[in-house]
Formats: structure tokens, C-alpha cells, sequence
């Protein structure tokens, strides 16, 4: 079976053979009281990949999400969330709101949208954005430059979950290479630096490592680290998690743009070899491309076409509209061999007949 389901877009193996050893798997101690040996080390490399002044290590995006907005008080708080937004910042964006902050969904990308709901808020409210760095959904960065430049006048704060981002765009994109270099994320991408931005990550997609990693200023850092519930009363990152981030920060600056630019040219031939067919990938330069199912070809007959040909694919949901879309994950393990025979059953899919669909 032809595998198009992984979001290891790099296709970085952390085999325990290439690992720093361990002589634990964790201490059995909370985070707040003790982290492994090289934790700030790797905090530090992030940090800088990103673009922040400072960075903590957490096990997962959700116990970043579970504190994160516990550091402006929930009564004078105002959450705006992007309409596409991760669940996993939805979900500390709810916890918030149960202990008193005000949370406002606010149109996908919609700049306008975003301006009119801030002036709107209560007043006294600290405004907090949060939206994802990049949406494979609609294939597009947001709009982060103008989301920052609303929230000069509010003293806001941009919560950014870079997830999909994290390994993938980095700095000087152009026409040759799209992703830009070095994998440092969305405002890489953009180059964009602004104290007011907060950076949540998993290193779980691009990076291939089990864990996740908070980036600010020195004083939300700090702050975050002092007032975290999980790291009082949650293990921290274990020793196996921490080798693999370590190893796949050093494979991206050992071989990470030549990575990147062969994930490009995978996404071009895919998108090159679909031409002129009804099947038209929608993701941009990105290595998850989804595809809008219609009336005589709905989405769950084409995944049935593909699984018949041993080509396995995803089912997403649009974040905003709810239609499912066909996904293709691309990875680094991709052939050009296996782009070809994916692009092939792909345009020789027939419509289903009428008389099927009703």
C-alpha cells in the first residue's frame, strides 16, 4: 500500500541507534522541579530557529494550550480565535472562558473581520489572537504581519500554533524555493519579529519528535514556567523525546534545505501532472494538497478508487465549511515514482453515474 497519510513531511527517522543514550526514560519528578540534562540546550536552538528571544520544552501542544492563556487574568481577557483554528488551542481558548474570559470566533484569515471584533470587545479586556501559523485546509499562511499591526493600538498579544509550519517555511522564500530555508516557521516565513508574538509548536509533524515547544520573550517564558500547572503536577519531556528534537534539530541544519527543496519539486510534478484534469490539488507549496469532491465524484468515491489502486489517503473536514476534502500527505520518502502512479489513478478516475450518487 502506498502510503499518503504521514504528516512527517521531512521524513526524519529518529532510529534509537542515532539518539544521544539515556539511562532513564524519565525521572518520575514534575517538570517544575527537575528537567533532563540538554532541555534548555534544545529550548535555546528552537528559540532561535524561530526567531524568538526564548523558548520551554512541554510534552505536547495541549499542555502548552492548557497554561498558556492562564497568563492574563481570564476576567479581563479577550481570546479571539481564528474560525479554523487547531482544537488543541481551542481547547485552552474553553478552559479560559470557564474560569471568566471572553471568547470570540472571528472569520478565517479575515483581517476586517479581526479589526471589527477588537474594537468591539468590553472594555478593559486584554486582547489575545490566536491562529494557526499555516492552514492546510485552505493551503494558505495567515495574514500575521496585519493580525500584529491590529494589535499595535490594543497592546495585544498573537498566539501562533505553528504546528504544520515548524520544519517546513523558513526565511527567503522566492520562486525557486517557496518553503524558504532553514524551517524556522510562519514568522520565518515572513520575516516577521515582534515581541508580541507567542509561538506553540509540536515538533510531532515536520520534525518527526514527540514533543513541543513554547517560544516568546524572556518574561512570558519565564512567566509561563513559573505559573504552569502541568509542569507542577506532569512529568516532563522524557529522555527519548528529547534526543529525538535534538536529533532532528541537528538533521535540519545538517540537511534540511536540500530536504525541503526535494519536497518541492514533489508538490510541483504532483500539481504539474494534474493539469487540466477535474482534480485539481488545492494546498499551494505545501506538502498537504487536498482535493474538492463534486457531485459525480465525491470525495469518499475517490478515496474507494485510490484504497482499490493500494493508494492510501486521508478524509479532512474544512475547518470553516465542514465539506470533506481528499488529503495527500507529501514526504521526503515520496519517490518521484510514487507521485507519478498517485497523479496516474488520479486523473484516470471516471465520474461515478448519476443514478450511484443519488
Amino acid at each position: 500500500m502506498l502510503d499518503f497519510t504521514s504528516s512527517l513531511y521531512l521524513g526524519f527517522d529518529h532510529d534509537s541507534t542515532t539518539l544521544r543514550p539515556w539511562k532513564q526514560f524519565t525521572t518520575g519528578k514534575p517538570a517544575a522541579l527537575h528537567t533532563l540534562p540538554g532541555t534548555r540546550s534544545l529550548a535555546a536552538d528552537l528559540a532561535m530557529l524561530a526567531g524568538f528571544e526564548a523558548a520551554t520544552l512541554v510534552p505536547s501542544t495541549l499542555h502548552a494550550f492548557w497554561d498558556l492563556f492562564g497568563l492574563w487574568p481570564a476576567g479581563r481577557c479577550a481570546i479571539f480565535v481564528d474560525g479554523a483554528a487547531y482544537q488543541m488551542g481551542r481547547w485552552g481558548a474553553a478552559r479560559a472562558a470557564a474560569r471568566g474570559a471572553e471568547v470570540i470566533d472571528f472569520r478565517h484569515h479575515d483581517v476586517a473581520a479581526l479589526g471589527a471584533a477588537l474594537r468591539q470587545r468590553r472594555t478593559g479586556r486584554h486582547a489575545v489572537v490566536l491562529v494557526d501559523g499555516y492552514c492546510p485546509c485552505c493551503g494558505s499562511p495567515a495574514p500575521l504581519p496585519d493580525y500584529l499591526d491590529l494589535l499595535k493600538p490594543n497592546n495585544g498579544v498573537l498566539v501562533v500554533d505553528d504546528t504544520q509550519a515548524l520544519g517546513i517555511l523558513g526565511t527567503g522564500a522566492s520562486e525557486g524555493m517557496p518553503l524558504g530555508r532553514g524551517g524556522g516557521g510562519t514568522m520565518r516565513w515572513y520575516g516577521a519579529k515582534d515581541p508580541r508574538a507567542v509561538l506553540v509548536a509540536s515538533l510531532a509533524k515536520g520534525f518527526g519528535a514527540p514533543l513541543a515547544v513554547v517560544a516568546g520573550t524572556q518574561e512570558v517564558v519565564e512567566r509561563f514556567e513559573r505559573t504552569s500547572e502541568t509542569r507542577l503536577h506532569c512529568s516532563p519531556v522524557s529522555a527519548p523525546a528529547l534526543h529525538a528534537g535534538e536529533h532532528a534539530v541537528a538533521e535540519n541544519g545538517y540537511r534540511g534545505d536540500r530536504v525541503r527543496a526535494a519536497l518541492c519539486s514533489l508538490i510541483v510534478r504532483l500539481k504539474t501532472s494534474l493539469q487540466g484534469s477535474p482534480l485539481r490539488p488545492r494546498g499551494g507549496m505545501f506538502p498537504v494538497q487536498t482535493f474538492a469532491g463534486s457531485r459525480t465524484a465525491p470525495v469518499g468515491y475517490l478515496q474507494k478508487r485510490l484504497a482499490a489502486a493500494e493508494i492510501e489517503t486521508l478524509v479532512l473536514r474544512d475547518r470553516t465549511s465542514g465539506a470533506p476534502r481528499l488529503a495527500v500527505m507529501l514526504t521526503a520518502k515520496h519517490s518521484v515514482r510514487d507521485v507519478d502512479r498517485l497523479a496516474s489513478v488520479l486523473r484516470a478516475i471516471e465520474p461515478v453515474r448519476e443514478s450511484a450518487t443519488a
